[in-house]
């Protein structure tokens, strides 16, 4: 194995470690700033769904230094769909918030 080889590899290694890292903190950010993490309850389309899974990939920065809401994979909270999952996008409120953010 040459130098080029090791220092490549050396390299990947950080690259994915900081992908990783940065996956993690958008994660953070939106259970902090959105309320939002796994099986939280959120309202879409006028119904009521349990949050499935977020995609972190989705968000970009807004205008006032944060992000934007992500997008999220939901469940019908009650009813006998309840194990079916729907895209839901980004157009969803927290259950019980007044306020969109």
């Amino acid at each position: 194995m040459d130098y080029g080889d090791s220092v490549q590899k050396v390299l990947l290694r950080k690259i994915r470690k900081a992908e990783q890292d940065l996956m993690q903190l958008k994660l953070d950010y939106c259970r902090f700033v959105f309320g939002l993490s796994h099986r939280a309850r959120v309202l879409a389309n006028g119904e009521v769904y349990v949050v499935r899974s977020v995609d972190v990939d989705t968000m970009t920065h807004a205008d006032d230094g944060g992000f934007t809401r992500p997008a999220i994979t939901g469940s019908p909270a009650e009813g006998k769909d309840e194990g079916q999952t729907r895209d839901l996008g980004t157009d969803w409120v927290l259950e019980g918030s007044q306020v969109r953010s």
